[in-house]
């Protein structure tokens, strides 16, 4: 695995599996089940991998107005990195079982500090067991290491910079969430449904071909080439509804040779939570309780 690669597929995974300078982190995650994951790992998982728990380690406390899944103190996630033995050597390789979504999240915020060696396991854990490779169950022990980080701040966008630039030709506000969720017809996860004025849909699960695998970088290309048209890859800023399959985006289109596109953190579960700013959306606003067609366990 170079240091520019996204993706690592799980037979390069499994040749590597004894190298001390790999990490390896389950992230698999349930949002109506926020135990699952954790209990899942602790099952089984990729043999050596350590966990990374969505809401405890990936995300910061919430406070009714910074979103569902808020992202943590810089320093706070650096030195989680260092007690589960990361340095700044360290290839780290993400898996979930979910298409990536919650990997995507952690290999975004690695790269958010400054380290780029990392990659998402394409095809993730379910991959993992049916080509019957190497597991193990319960706790993994770690030695602690020491790891810097240098933010990347350009990366990362806030509330005010997207108020700033509703209606700015020169910014495109692409919104990862299920079509029905963007529209506005259903919300499972949030209080209010619709969209931020002016964004366009590109639901994350379109990233990936029928195998459960990302799409070859090449149709992803054109997919997002079409999404953009004059626009630079710069111009764009992936949300979603807490700022987590909105980094399946960004990966999309890492992979696809298209990088600089920043993330609006906070995403939806945020920009809803204020009153004030504006919401479009196609249809009136659901009933309360009214379910998404899609799957609100990994429409994060």
């Amino acid at each position: 695995m170079s240091e520019d690669t996204q993706l690592i597929s799980v037979a390069a995974l499994a040749a590597m599996l004894d190298d001390p300078d790999v990490v390896v982190f389950d992230c698999r995650h349930d949002l109506l089940n926020p135990a699952a994951g954790e209990r899942a790992w602790l099952a089984t998982h990729i043999r050596g991998a350590r966990f990374m728990h969505l809401d405890r380690d990936l995300s910061a406390p919430k406070t009714g107005t910074n979103g569902r899944h808020p992202l943590p103190d810089p320093q706070v996630f650096a030195d989680l990195l260092a007690a589960r033995g990361v340095d700044n050597e360290t290839r780290v390789i993400a898996y979930d079982d979910a298409d990536g979504i919650f990997a995507s999240r952690l290999w975004w915020m690695l790269r958010w500090l400054g380290h780029e060696r990392v990659a998402v396991l394409d095809g993730g854990f379910n991959e993992w067991v049916d080509d019957g490779l190497p597991r193990s169950g319960g706790p993994e022990r770690c030695a602690s290491a020491r790891f810097g980080y240098r933010l990347r701040e350009r990366d990362l966008v806030d509330a005010r910079f997207v108020a700033a630039h509703l209606g700015d030709p020169s910014v495109l506000i692409v919104d990862a969430r299920a079509p029905e969720r963007f529209r506005g017809e259903v919300e499972p996860l949030d209080p209010v449904a619709g969209h931020v004025p002016g964004a366009v849909n590109r639901f994350f699960g379109d990233n990936m071909d029928a195998a459960g695998r990302f799409k070859p970088a090449q149709r992803l290309r054109e997919e997002f080439s079409a999404l953009l048209g004059t626009r630079p890859p710069a111009a764009v800023i992936h949300m979603c509804g807490s700022g987590v399959t909105a980094c399946h985006n960004t990966l999309a289109m890492e992979i696809a040779g298209l990088p600089g596109s920043r993330l609006y953190g906070g995403s939806w579960s945020e920009w809803c939570s204020d009153p004030a700013r504006p919401v479009e959306a196609s249809v009136p606003a659901p009933a309360p309780g009214a379910v998404s067609h899609g799957d609100p366990r990994t429409d994060a």
